[in-house]
């Protein structure tokens, strides 16, 4: 199996004449195809809609593409929420699934109609208290506890996590919210964070499917949605099993009519968060090789370093390399591929095969359009690169500009002392 980058060697080359390396490099054809792809896949359910997670890529122009191609927008946090705001999200087009949330992100949300995904049994009445009501339909967030895998290396399993509540807290919430006016309820669970391949989707799909028949049979709540989250993953690695996103919508489909139909709940909306799967694909991080080191084994150092991608540093999660210029190139070099900060865990690649790499080449890193800039930080004073798209004719353009040294010193109260650019 082979990862071929979307974007050429000339290419990238009449970029960085514009927007100098590293930068985030996003495909915009990519990601309106698999938007639509995706709405096809769940075509079957009339009230389906992909929320997107802003947290993955919170960049307005990415998130108007998503509007344009149909998708709402799920928000964690209050400026999220402004970002969602801004670009033309409105009530029920964003889902706030926020945790530990602080009063005036919930009295936002509130503010803006958005459907409120509650995290814990006590948000009930902390959402009344804050807000001084509640709204006409409320979501509840579900953490089976126990055990639950399917081949996720990211999220702790569900006794462990932090997220959702009992069976029993939600059947409460429901109940006591009834009585305070709410008139329809969804049902939200995440349990795995990557999951490669086709089965994660319906296995968590029946999960939530049976739990809406047993809370609406033991509270007469009305639930009108499911909302599958996040989960399904990308394939990072070459020999990855690539997901089937096709697959995936017909055998939840076929969950949906083995549960919920027979149930007299066939009216049920299904909702996604598919941050990584809608994202990640279609974004590159482009690099260029600074320098080569030669000690007990070979370092090349690129511009970028782990405050653009810290995935590998934290998780030791792989990303595919491929070396402009030299996609057909024999792998018979072995490197770590480093950035400049003082952690000797700023590596994008560890003992990874690649062609020969001279000074001055430029590397697409894949899969980083989710979980990439968004996950950015400051450390060593290393500043955030920039973010570009490269638009479905072909053009390219800038979609957030690199920082500076005055952005990095415009938060401190710099009286007494002197900066230079």
């Amino acid at each position: 199996m082979k990862k071929t980058p979307f974007v050429t060697l000339e290419q990238v080359q009449a970029i960085a004449r514009d927007i100098p390396t590293p930068f985030h490099l996003y495909d915009e054809a990519g990601i309106r195809q698999n938007a639509r792809a995706l709405r096809d896949a769940f075509a079957w359910n009339p009230g389906f809609r992909e929320y997107f997670a802003v947290k993955a890529t919170p960049n307005p122009h990415i998130l108007s593409i998503l509007k344009e191609e149909g998708c709402g927008c799920d928000c964690a946090t209050y400026t999220e929420l402004l970002l969602a705001k801004a670009c033309g999200f409105a009530g029920k087009d964003i889902m706030f699934s926020s945790n530990v949330t602080p009063e005036a992100d919930m009295r936002k949300a509130f503010e803006l109609n958005a459907y409120i995904n509650l995290d814990d049994a006590s948000h009930a009445e902390f959402l009344l208290q804050t807000c001084g009501g509640v709204p006409e339909s409320i979501c509840c967030r579900y953490n089976p506890g126990g055990s639950f895998s399917c081949g996720n290396t990211i999220m702790d399993m569900p006794r462990d996590a932090k997220y959702g509540m009992t069976e029993d807290q939600m059947a409460g919430v429901f109940s006591r919210m009834m009585t305070l006016g709410v008139r329809e309820f969804g049902i939200h669970a995440l349990l795995v964070s990557n999951a490669v391949g086709n089965e994660y989707y319906p296995e968590v799909a029946a999960k939530l499917f049976h739990l809406a028949v047993r809370l609406r049979n033991a509270t007469g709540a009305k639930i009108s949605f499911v909302n599958l989250s996040g989960g399904v993953g990308v394939d990072y690695r070459p020999e990855q099993p690539k997901c089937d996103i096709h697959a995936v919508g017909d055998a939840v489909r076929q969950k949906y009519e083995q549960i919920l139909v027979p149930a007299g709940m066939g009216d049920v909306a299904i909702y996604t968060e598919l941050g990584r799967f809608m994202l990640a694909p279609y974004g590159h991080l482009i690099a260029k090789v600074l320098h080569q080191k030669h000690i007990y084994k070979t370092y090349i150092g690129l511009d970028a370093c782990a405050a653009d991608l810290m995935r590998p540093a934290i998780y030791g999660a792989y990303h595919h390399i491929t070396v402009l210029g030299k996609e057909d190139a024999l792998l018979d070099h072995v490197y770590d591929v480093t950035g400049g900060l003082c952690e000797n865990n700023d590596k994008f690649a560890i003992d990874r095969s690649l062609p020969g790499i001279e000074i001055g080449d430029y590397l697409a890193i894949h899969d980083t359009g989710a979980h990439g800039h968004s996950m950015g930080y400051n450390y060593n004073g290393k500043l955030r690169s920039a973010e570009v798209l490269l638009c479905a004719d072909g053009s390219h353009r800038l979609i957030r500009r690199a920082e500076t040294p005055r952005d990095y010193f415009s938060t401190l109260d710099c009286t007494g002392f002197r900066f230079e650019d």
